[in-house]
């Protein structure tokens, strides 16, 4: 909603953001689905190829906004190098699709928290002054760090916490989920603001 209200205003980077918010929910919704159709075994399907599908995009789509958002060279290859890495371990544990994506979630987690404090020193560091609470890619990258900052333990242990168990620590994904989105909101809100220097 916020994109579509604000799309005139978004430069090309938020409207990646847009696009990734716009697959995004398409996979939430298709996980919810399948998480609530039971089949005539009475079990729900098994929706961890879909996640492993969902890590893969995540990682295309974050990589090529970071590396567009950095001017430092240096940072662009980091970038470019730590991407290729994720990917490499992403692929590998995708040889698994039925098993919940525990370390592929959390290489992409550790991935995008040096990506988004990469860019919060860039952010830090301009060369003149700007207000960084009014720039929608403050927000987005706000958004990135709370995420993956919140999940990454999760993402760790969720293999081995026990199914019983799972659905309380749904409930940290469902809140952690709506706080992002809702700094997304404001980020892809936020008119475009001068950052040359």
């Amino acid at each position: 909603m916020a994109a579509a209200y604000n799309y005139k205003r978004l430069d090309k980077l938020m409207r990646l953001l847009a696009l990734f918010l716009l697959i995004s929910t398409v996979f939430d919704w298709s996980m919810w689905l399948s998480y609530h159709f039971k089949p005539n075994t009475g079990h729900p399907l098994n929706t961890n190829p879909v996640l492993h599908i969902f890590v893969t995009i995540s990682i295309i789509f974050f990589s090529l906004i970071y590396y567009n958002l950095f001017r430092n060279s240096v940072l662009k290859i980091i970038t470019l190098v730590l991407a290729i890495a994720t990917m490499s371990i992403v692929l590998f544990y995708a040889r698994h699709p039925l098993e919940y994506p525990s370390v592929s979630n959390t290489a992409s987690s550790l991935l995008l928290i040096i990506l988004s404090l990469s860019y919060f020193y860039q952010l830090l560091n301009p060369q003149t002054f700007v207000h960084i609470e009014k720039q929608g890619l403050f927000w987005f990258n706000s958004g990135v760090l709370f995420y993956s900052a919140v999940n990454i333990f999760l993402f760790m242990l969720f293999s081995r916490i026990p199914d019983k168990d799972k659905p309380d620590y749904y409930v940290i994904f469902s809140i952690t989920n709506i706080i992002t989105n809702l700094i997304y909101t404001v980020a892809l809100l936020c008119k475009p603001q001068n950052t040359d220097g």
